[in-house]
């Protein structure tokens, strides 16, 4: 099993930055792919980004793309997500998610984080 824990939430005015981390534990000599994806008050929990074990393959939702980052450090388990230019409209739960193909949908992840807040005020 993996073990997944997200940091690097906050409050941040709208324009601003944030960093997310989200630190893998366990079985980590598996080749996972990794995701972002957020859920506000009310709303289903979607895909924000994604990426493979080897980099290779990267997706976006269509309203971050240009502004969010996804990255990865195998060698140190970690997947980042840089938040820039941020909007009010970006204000949700972001969980972190694991599995062994890469994928979009949130059926598709075995693994999960707990999820951090992030909140952008106007």
């Amino acid at each position: 099993q993996v073990q997944l824990v997200e940091s690097g939430g906050g409050l941040v005015q709208a324009g601003g930055s944030l960093r997310l981390s989200c630190a893998a534990s366990g079985r980590t000599s598996t080749s996972y792919a990794m995701g972002w994806f957020r859920q506000a008050p009310g709303k289903e929990r979607k895909l924000v980004a994604a990426i493979s074990w080897s980099g290779s393959t990267i997706s976006y939702t269509d309203s971050v793309k240009g502004r969010f980052t996804i990255s990865r450090s195998n060698a140190k388990n970690t997947v980042f997500l840089q938040m820039n230019s941020l909007k009010p409209e970006d204000t949700a739960v972001y969980y972190c998610a694991a599995d062994t193909v890469v994928g979009t949908k949130v059926s598709e992840y075995a693994y999960w984080g707990q999820g951090t807040q992030v909140t952008v005020s106007s």
